[in-house]
């Protein structure tokens, strides 16, 4: 079948949300959130991860809001030694 696995389950990823300040608290991000969740729906994925460095609780608020669950998985990075 061409290397595809026929059951495995395709998932979605966002990293690093980021918005201009000047264009900050006028509903961009959330409806750039709310696009990813509607073309990761749309292609079948099962779940969607979104990863952030941000410690801010509103930052942290903002994600829950726009429908993503804290708490559910522990994150790890690895990076390359150079």
């Amino acid at each position: 079948m061409n290397g595809y696995n026929q059951s495995a389950r395709p998932y979605g990823l966002v990293e690093n949300v980021v918005t201009h300040p000047y264009f900050r608290k006028q509903g961009i991000g959330r409806g750039i959130l709310r696009h990813a969740l509607d073309a990761a729906w749309n292609t079948h994925c099962y779940k969607v991860t979104l990863l952030t460095g941000s410690k801010s609780d509103a930052t942290l608020r903002f994600y829950e809001d726009a429908g993503f669950q804290k708490d559910i998985k522990t994150g790890f990075i690895a990076y390359r030694e150079s």
